[in-house]
């Protein structure tokens, strides 16, 4: 049966937000053609929901829908009011959230953390948000382990992403720990955005104006790509851009938000997840080709990133992410 998301609507909410659950997950199809995920809107009540726009949506179901949800999905809203100002859920939310069943798995989109952790959900666990809320956030919920530089988190049952936009990042993240790079890379492809952005939230924060003679770091992150599969030294990297070393790293992490060395592993682990769905090449040769040397290391840095191991993977995305024609079972849509 298809995992059954609910999103759940409250006023205030950005139009942008509502649509990016539906507009993610609807486009997921295993090998037949079939959707992956079957989706439902509610409110606090069946019936018009005011957005943060001049206009109203209009949602079929009440909170009840909530009791039948394998994900439960929160987007931001402007008029959250207790939660957002006390950090505490009004009684008509916290009846309608006391509908999700246990185990079910809650996703929130930017402030829409601030409804799961007035709830209770976050506490000792760690979350984000939009960058201009982060500081704010932590204050409200002091047992929330904050992370203000990320574009989502992800705790296993419990998501959470940063503004707006870091929503789509999220929602192909899950996608792609629900069913493989595949399919997620596919949805990514019919949206017309990046399967999988780097950096973080770092990249968005307001900053001077860089000057327009800075020259960027990209090149060397296109050479750097062309040679997963080799030693790749820093030094290396920064020739490409005829940079110094220093001057590098400093340009590379305000463009990627992330060092170099660790976006090359973050490059590494997404080529190994590839070999792994879409071959039936051996450890050792997916280890070499991905650039992690060994299979210990590839290992090592599979847990790391995805908290299961390559054969792990491989057992439970091989089969749907190599079947052919999985992308072409029914007409394409934009």
């Amino acid at each position: 049966m298809a995992h059954r998301v609910v999103v759940l609507a409250l006023a205030g909410l950005l139009p942008f937000e509502l649509g990016i659950p539906h507009r993610i997950f609807d486009r997921a199809r295993d090998a037949e053609g079939r959707r992956l995920y079957e989706l439902a809107t509610c409110g606090l009540a069946a019936g018009p929901v005011q957005t943060e726009a001049d206009f109203a949506v209009h949602v079929e179901h009440g909170p009840e829908a909530l009791a039948e949800a394998d994900t439960v999905v929160v987007p931001a809203s402007y008029e959250l009011g207790p939660v957002y100002e006390e950090g505490r859920l009004t009684d008509e939310l916290a009846a309608a959230l006391a509908h999700v069943r246990p185990g079910t798995r809650l996703v929130s989109i930017c402030t829409g953390g601030y409804v799961l952790a007035a709830a209770g959900y976050l506490d000792g666990r760690r979350a984000t948000t939009h960058w201009a809320s982060a500081e704010h956030f932590q204050r409200l919920f002091p047992a929330v382990r904050v992370d203000p530089d990320v574009l989502y988190t992800d705790d296993g049952d419990v998501l959470t992403s940063a503004g707006v936009a870091a929503g789509i990042d999220l929602c192909l993240h899950i996608v792609r720990r629900d069913h493989g790079a595949t399919v997620a890379n596919e949805v990514a492809r019919r949206t017309v955005v990046p399967p999988h952005r780097e950096g973080g939230q770092a990249q968005f924060v307001e900053r001077p104006v860089p000057q327009p003679q800075l020259a960027s770091t990209s090149a060397a992150r296109a050479w750097a790509l062309d040679r997963l599969h080799e030693p790749l030294r820093l030094s290396d990297m920064a020739r490409q851009q005829a940079m110094s070393v220093r001057t590098f790293t400093r340009r590379f992490r305000e463009e990627a938000g992330v060092s170099p060395g660790r976006w090359i592993v973050l490059q590494r682990v997404e080529r190994a997840r590839r070999l792994l769905e879409s071959t039936d090449l051996p450890m050792e040769q997916v280890a070499r080709e991905a650039g992690f040397g060994t299979a210990q290391s590839l290992r090592k840095h599979l847990l790391a990133a995805l908290g299961v191991g390559p054969t792990a993977y491989r057992r439970t995305f091989r089969t749907a992410a190599a079947a052919p024609g999985a992308a072409e079972a029914e007409p394409a849509r934009p």
